[in-house]
Parts: structure tokens; sequence; C-alpha cells
């Protein structure tokens, strides 16, 4: 696929065509569990292997609903993590919830790039504005502008623009710096906004469930025209995660993060494995039962996994990388080589040309250089009258493509070639004039085609040999900078990856962790057979292949 894929492609990345904008600086944001969510992760895990629906405050399953109890679970799982007031009103705010962390992280970055005017942008698809109504997004302005000190315009909502014009407004307070932070949903903010003139950075409160999402998220502020990045922040933006431990979140970004690389690597046809590990987790049947109360319980084993699948995929990528360099640069060594060669053998036939052109020099009396073509058929040597024969044979000889001798000057040999060319559409032929050299050298002047001039068409030949100590030049220059790299493609085609014993190191570790985590998740299986139903028809890891 991904051979195929290229074929019909040319995938270009904004890096490869040389787009002038920001680099991504991710920042994995740990949150400890709230007592409340502590609490909740329990009754979770609970209603994953009783399917008791009371546990979480709600009716009894239906049995449409028995059906989709995992989807339920991981939906509660989110829910739980972005805030607890998304599961029920009767819970209150805590000073170590996500909104308390991210509003803390917001107001950091606002009196950082205060005099900057410095733009945040924050993504959630859960919980989104609406008025009147508790929500997320409201509550994180509540706390920014009570705890921290920002002022309420300079806070917004994108669902707040009803219209375009509205929408097209706070593109520019944004860019003014007006509007210093922005909250919305992927569909509403993530795309077709060009807000990146003053963006310092971005806060995900949620992760999408596609890796596509994630990139139109961060191109609100990963984008050409970012002035503030680029002059005042290192020409980076900081892209914070929010993940509560314990929850689904890290898990879930870890995976969405494998997928990305998997992509990329399939358009630029550089994969360094064959298989992607796309985890039990998706937006139509939730999570794998096991994985889901492995990964609630407290047990890293699934998320050092995904990091160590990560290390892996990059280390792979980086090996692929470096044998495609080491095959380019044999390539390039083979040819420089060959010009080398080619080079030392012009240089010498030069300097002999250049030595026959010196030693054959006939001077007047005054010192002029004289210039005694000899040319066939013609029996003179006046200047005009072999200017005028030169003219003739322009207009009238055809060599059909092959060179053809017409005379000498100074012991070289004088050549004429008839080409084929067009103009304006037309055919038509056109005769070039040449002076062999020793390892058939062709030496030129103004590229072979003689004047109209009967004098300085017969100088044509004698200009073409003055001209030889320039070419000698560039010739030595030219071999000298092939020879000059030489060394350098020696070291990288007789080098080797340094890193094949790291590889190979935490393949080992993650085999060992793939049969601990089987054997886990077999043991928590088969305790809870009788209790918890598959409910997920499809198998525990779905594997796309190439």
């Amino acid at each position: 696929m991904a051979q195929f894929y290229s074929e019909i492609t040319d995938y270009r990345t904004a890096k490869d065509i040389g787009i002038d904008r920001p680099e991504k600086k991710e920042i994995l944001y740990n949150i400890p569990p709230t007592p409340e969510q502590e609490d909740f992760i329990y009754r979770l895990m609970e209603f994953a292997k009783t399917g008791d629906a009371t546990l979480l405050g709600r009716a009894p399953l239906s049995q449409k609903e028995e059906k989709a109890k995992m989807l339920i679970a991981t939906n509660y799982a989110r829910k739980m993590s972005l805030d607890m007031r998304m599961i029920s009103p009767e819970y209150s705010d805590h000073i170590d919830n996500k909104a308390s962390h991210c509003a803390q992280k917001i107001s950091e970055y606002y009196h950082q790039f205060q005099a900057q005017k410095g733009t945040q942008f924050v993504f959630s698809d859960l919980g989104t504005y609406k008025p009147n109504t508790w929500n997320p997004y409201s509550e994180i302005k509540r706390k920014l502008v009570e705890e921290h000190g920002l002022l309420p315009s300079e806070v917004r909502f994108i669902q707040e623009a009803k219209n375009e014009n509205m929408r097209k407004d706070f593109i520019k307070q944004m860019n003014e710096g007006t509007i210093r932070v922005l909250f919305g949903s992927t569909e509403m903010l993530g795309t077709g906004l060009n807000a990146q003139k003053r963006a310092v950075a971005i806060h995900h409160l949620d992760t999408p469930w596609r890796p596509s999402d994630l990139a139109q998220r961060d191109g609100r502020a990963i984008r050409k025209g970012n002035e503030i990045a680029k002059h005042f922040g290192d020409n980076n933006v900081d892209v914070i995660i929010y993940a509560v431990e314990k929850s689904l979140d890290s898990y879930k970004f870890n995976l969405l993060h494998n997928k990305q690389l998997f992509i990329d690597q399939l358009k630029t046809n550089n994969l360094g494995k064959r298989t992607i590990d796309e985890g039990g987790m998706d937006e139509k049947s939730g999570m794998n039962f096991s994985e889901y109360v492995a990964i609630l319980s407290g047990n890293t084993d699934l998320l050092e996994k995904a990091k160590l699948e990560k290390k892996i995929t990059a280390l792979e990528s980086e090996r692929k990388a470096f044998h495609n360099a080491k095959w380019s640069s044999k390539n390039k060594l083979k040819n420089l080589c060959q010009l080398a060669v080619l080079g030392k053998e012009r240089v010498t036939s030069m300097v002999a040309d250049q030595k026959q052109f010196l030693s054959n020099i006939q001077k007047s009396s005054d010192g002029t250089i004289l210039n005694p073509i000899q040319l066939k058929n013609l029996d003179s040597i006046h200047v005009e009258t072999i200017g005028k024969h030169l003219n003739k044979m322009d207009k009238e000889m055809n060599t059909r493509g092959e060179y053809r001798s017409i005379g000498n000057l100074y012991g070289f040999t004088l050549l004429i070639k008839t080409e084929a060319s067009m103009r304006d559409e037309f055919d038509f032929n056109i005769n070039r004039f040449f002076v062999l050299g020793k390892g058939d050298i062709k030496y030129t002047y103004n590229n072979g085609l003689i004047a109209t001039d009967p004098q300085l068409a017969a100088s044509n030949f004698l200009n073409a040999l003055y001209k030889i100590p320039s070419l000698l030049e560039k010739e030595q220059q030219k071999l000298q900078e092939n020879q000059k790299h030489i060394p350098t493609l020696n070291e990288v085609v007789n080098s080797k990856w340094k890193k094949e014993s790291d590889l190979k190191d935490l393949k080992l570790e993650l085999e060992t962790l793939d049969r601990k985590i089987k054997n886990s998740i077999s043991d928590t299986g088969n305790k809870n057979d009788e209790v918890a139903e598959p409910i997920i028809e499809k198998e525990q890891r779905s594997h796309l292949k190439i």
C-alpha cells in the first residue's frame, strides 16, 4: 500500500517545501486524580465488571445499552477526567481538577507574553460552551477572571460567534491581541481559522479520536504567519495535553501519536514496520474491557507498552532514514568518483591543449597574435576571404548531425556540425563551429555560432582557444569540489547505525511486557466471565497491515 501510495501521489510536508512555520513542542501534563475521581474510578471498574449502572448514579441499563456497555464506560471515563461535574451537578469544584490546572497554565502564558499580547487556543470536544449552563469552558473562564486577573473580554468561546461576520471579528481580535484566549471544539475551532499571528500555546483538555483532528487543532498556531512564536518564542509553540493519572487520557494520546507516526511513514513510503497496533479503543464501541480495567486500576503496563511502541517506531524510522541516506550516499560516491576520473582526464587534456597553443603561437612584428587559419578547399590566407568562406559554409553546409573537419589552426582541427533546432514552433537547422582538442574536448566561442561579419567570423576559432585558461580553471575547481565530498561520503557508506542494540533491547522489553499484559488480561477475563459479557464485537487488538 505504501509503495502504491507513493506511485500515485507526490507527498510533501510544509517542512519539505520550506514553509516558515513554528515547531511543535508537545508537553504531556499529568494530573493526579482528585479524591472524588479516585472513588469514581473504582465505580467505573465495578460497572465494567458487573454492568450495574446504578454505581454511576443512573438507571439500570436497557437491553440495547447492555450491548454498548463499554462505550458507556469509556464515555463516562472521558467525562470524569475532564470534570466530575460532567457526571453530575452534585459534585463540586476542586483545586486539583483539570480546569484548575488548565487555568493556571493559561495564566502563566498570559503573563509571560503580556508585552506581545500572546494568544492561546483551548480545545475540548466534551463540555462545550452553552449559555446559562454550567460547562468546563465557562468554569475555566471563571477561574481565569476571578483567580488570575484576566478581563472577561479577553476570554471568548468560538460558539459565541453566531454568524460569519462575528467569526471574522473573533479572528481579527485574536490577531490584534484583543482576545487572548479562545475556546472551541475541533469541529468549530480546528479548521478555517487564521488567527495564528500571536499564538504562543495550545491546550488540549481532551484528545480527539483521529490523528488528523489533533493535527487540525495544532494547525491553528503551528502555521505560517505566527509572528510572536518566530520573534519571541524561539519559533516554538507549546502544545499542552492534560492527562489525569489512572484515566484513559495518556493511553489514548499515545495511541493517537503512534497512529500519526505510522500514517506519516506510509505517506512518505518510509515505513519502519509493516504492522501498527491500533489499541482497543474507538469512538463507536469504546474500549476493551480488560484493558479498561487495567488502566483505571493504575496498572501502567498498557501505557508503558504504548510508550515503548512509540520509541520503537521512532527508532525504526530513524534506522530506515539512516539506511536510505547510506544508499543515497553510495550512489553519490560512485557518481562523484566517476566524475573525478573524467575531471582529471579533462584537466590533463586542457593542460596539453594550452601547452600546444602557447608553443605554436605566431606573432607579427608588433607582437600581435596571428590567425593562420587553413581551410580545406580554400587556397587563401586573407582574413576577409576566410570569413566569407565560413559564412558560405554556415548557410549551405549540412553535415546531418556529424562533426566534419574543415581545416586547422595552430595544430588544432576545426570542425563544423549541423544541429536541429526550433523557433516559434518551426524546425530548422543550425551550424556550429568547434576547435577539437585532446581527449575529444571541443572549444567554442559564442556557443559555436559564426558571426556574419567576415573578420569576426575568421576570429571565431582563435577566440575559442583564448578561452582554454578560464575553462581549465573552472574544470579544476569542479574537480576539487567533487573530490572534497568523497571522504565524507566514504565515511557515511562505511558507517554503521549505532542504535541497533538499543532497538533490539526495546523490542525484547516490549515482548516481555506483551506476555505480561496478555497473561494479566487473560486472568482478568477468566475471573469475570460470569459477570462481564464480551461487549466489543472485534478482537482485543485490531491490526492494520500494510
